[in-house]
């Protein structure tokens, strides 16, 4: 039996059928909603990261295999791994995943696959690059909901090593954005920078609070002192 064969048949023992109807729920799976189709095994993420962890020697090519999975959690496990091969790789194999990644966004295709994958491998190697914005707002342009999210949560590396125009230019460019999963990603990433830097913050929404949607402004000020986030909700 092959370590991809072991490792899904680690999964499948794992599986929930009632944590997988509330999980399918949860993430919007119905019809017409963001993640349509998408098919649970009702595995919670604490799970998910302990099997993946003994499964460490799995190759890119069975990662990639995974990414095809119909079920959600193969594709967390699955970026789980690719993060480990990442942290422990060297340059050529950093690029590799990378590339790997972006050549695979149609199948990373939730929000919680995005958010706890995008900026430890995307963010991370364009930060180390040193020139990662025009990569960033390729995504923030595309047409797909899931890698605009990614151009977003990727930023969110860059706030970790205090580099903050990055999340402000793709927040900037996002400002529009119709989908309530882009409003509340930007907001969080305008709120990281504030954790860090409230009067960076607060200068770009100066700029910008008007034009925000509520979600996003919300979202930004969610840590700011009762008062003063009141006067940003009446007066903008």
């Amino acid at each position: 039996m092959s370590s991809l064969q072991k490792l899904q048949k680690e999964i499948r023992s794992h599986s929930n059928p009632e944590k997988a109807k509330l999980l399918m729920r949860f993430f919007k799976t119905g019809k017409g909603e963001y993640a349509e189709g998408d098919v649970f095994l009702g595995i919670m993420v604490p799970e998910q990261r302990v099997i993946a962890k003994k499964f460490p020697e799995l190759s890119l090519v069975d990662v990639e295999k995974l990414f095809h999975s119909k079920y959600h959690e193969e594709r967390l496990i699955a970026l789980f791994v690719l993060i480990r091969h990442f942290e422990k790789g060297d340059e050529g194999i950093r690029k590799k995943i990378f590339s790997l990644y972006l050549a695979n966004t149609g199948h990373i295709n939730n929000w919680d696959l995005i958010d706890l994958s995008a900026p430890k491998i995307v963010g991370e190697f364009l930060y180390q690059k040193g020139k990662g914005i025009a990569v960033l707002r390729k995504l923030a342009n595309s047409q797909d909901l899931w890698e605009r999210r990614i151009a977003v949560l990727a930023t969110f590396q860059y706030i970790k090593y205090n580099s903050f125009k990055e999340s402000l230019e793709i927040a900037e460019l996002l400002l529009h954005d119709r989908h309530d999963l882009i409003h509340k990603s930007v907001g969080w990433m305008l709120r990281e920078v504030g954790k860090r830097n409230q009067s960076v913050e607060e200068e770009f929404l100066q700029k910008h609070a008007s034009e925000m949607p509520r979600t996003m402004l919300r979202y930004a000020i969610e840590r700011f002192p009762e008062e003063k986030r009141k006067d940003y909700l009446k007066n903008f």
